[in-house]
């Protein structure tokens, strides 16, 4: 059975950081392009970033563009965000997605002072 599983989320105050991770498991996470998407309270959901099988090509909405880095490991069969100089609008429900739209339950991020 293919799932994604979210960890790292939390509460850190504005201009903290955070490393979000998500566990792949059933499918051939190696050739699959990865996404993180996120979803504020009251709103819908918002595309954050992509990353390609390979790691090379990856794209940031512009909202996070220099503050956020997604990268994978193709052998541990992990995706990572990496989010730095997080801001009170960041705040939301992250969660990993394939592009046939599997995805995990979410890991919780709030900034707020």
């Amino acid at each position: 059975e293919a799932q994604l599983v979210e960890s790292g989320g939390g509460m850190v105050q504005p201009g903290g950081s955070l490393r979000l991770s998500c566990a792949a498991s059933g499918f051939s996470f190696s050739t699959t392009t990865m996404n993180w998407v996120r979803q504020a309270p009251g709103k819908g959901p918002e595309w954050v970033s992509t990353i390609y099988s390979g790691g090379e090509t990856r794209y940031y909405t512009d909202s996070v563009e220099g503050r956020f880095t997604i990268s994978r490991d193709n052998v541990k069969n992990t995706v990572s965000l990496q989010m730095n100089n997080l801001k009170p609008e960041d705040t939301g429900l992250y969660y990993c997605a394939t592009p046939w739209k599997l995805r995990g339950q979410g890991t919780q991020v709030i900034v707020s002072s």
